[in-house]
C-alpha cells in the first residue's frame, strides 16, 4: 500500500512540474533593426553624445527564458556610424588617436555577455530587473563590466504575430536596456580635448537592445 501510495506522489509531482519543464528551452533571438547605442561623456559646457542605430548594431542573444542566469551572446557596433551632430568632432572621433575605425581591428565594438543575476525566470509580459556580467571591447581593448538592465520578454498571439512579422518579430521577443560605464583610458584612447575643453575620461554607454526569436 505504502509503495502504491509512493508511485502514486510521484506521478502527481511529475504532472505538477510538467508544465514548468515544458518552457525550459533554449532559445536564440536576432538582434532586430530597432536597437540603438549610445556613448556619453562630459565637456565643461555640454554633455558629448554619440548615438548609433539600425544596422550598425547587430548580433545574437542565446538562453532559456526559464534559466536567464545562463544566457550569453554579442552585440556587435560598428563604431564609424556613431553620430555626434557635429561633423568636425565625428571626424576627430574616428581618428587614430581614439576609435580609430579606418582600422578594420578597432572599428567595431562590442558586448560579449556571460550571463544575467536576476531573481527568477522571465515572465511573459512582465519587466524584469537584472545585472549583466559582460567583456566590453572597444578599440580592440577588452574591460570586464556589469551592467544594470531591465529585460522585457514578449510573446505574440498568432493574430498579433500577423500584424508584427512584418517588421521581423516572431512568437518570442525579447527588449534589453542596459546601462554601465567605462572610460577612454580603459580602451587605450587619450581623454578628447576640443580646444581649451577637456572632455571627462568617464564615458556611459546606454544599450536599448529588441530582438526575436529565430
Amino acid at each position: 500500500m505504502k509503495k502504491r501510495m509512493a508511485v502514486c506522489s510521484l506521478v502527481a509531482l511529475a504532472l505538477a512540474q510538467a508544465p514548468t519543464w515544458a518552457l525550459a528551452e533554449q532559445m536564440t533571438f536576432k538582434i532586430l533593426p530597432y536597437s540603438r547605442v549610445t556613448f556619453k561623456t562630459e565637456a565643461p559646457l555640454e554633455t558629448v553624445i554619440g548615438n548609433t542605430s539600425g544596422e550598425a548594431v547587430t548580433g545574437t542573444v542565446v538562453g532559456d527564458p526559464a534559466r536567464p542566469e545562463a544566457a550569453t551572446g554579442t552585440v556587435r557596433v560598428d563604431t564609424a556610424a556613431l553620430r555626434t551632430g557635429i561633423d568636425r568632432r565625428d571626424a576627430q572621433m574616428f581618428s587614430k588617436d581614439f576609435l580609430d575605425t579606418a582600422n578594420e581591428a578597432h572599428r567595431y565594438a562590442t558586448f560579449e555577455m556571460k550571463g544575467l543575476e536576476m531573481a527568477g525566470p522571465l515572465v511573459a509580459g512582465q519587466e524584469s530587473k537584472a545585472r549583466l556580467r559582460a567583456t566590453v571591447t572597444i578599440r580592440g581593448k577588452p574591460v570586464d563590466i556589469t551592467a544594470e538592465a531591465q529585460v522585457n520578454y514578449l510573446k505574440l498571439t498568432p493574430e498579433q504575430l500577423e500584424s508584427q512579422k512584418r517588421f521581423g518579430f516572431t512568437t518570442d521577443n525579447m527588449r534589453v536596456r542596459a546601462a554601465f560605464k567605462t572610460s577612454f583610458t580603459n580602451h587605450g584612447m587619450q581623454v578628447p580635448q576640443y580646444l581649451i575643453l577637456k572632455l571627462s575620461n568617464e564615458i556611459q554607454i546606454e544599450a536599448d537592445i529588441t530582438m526575436a526569436r529565430q
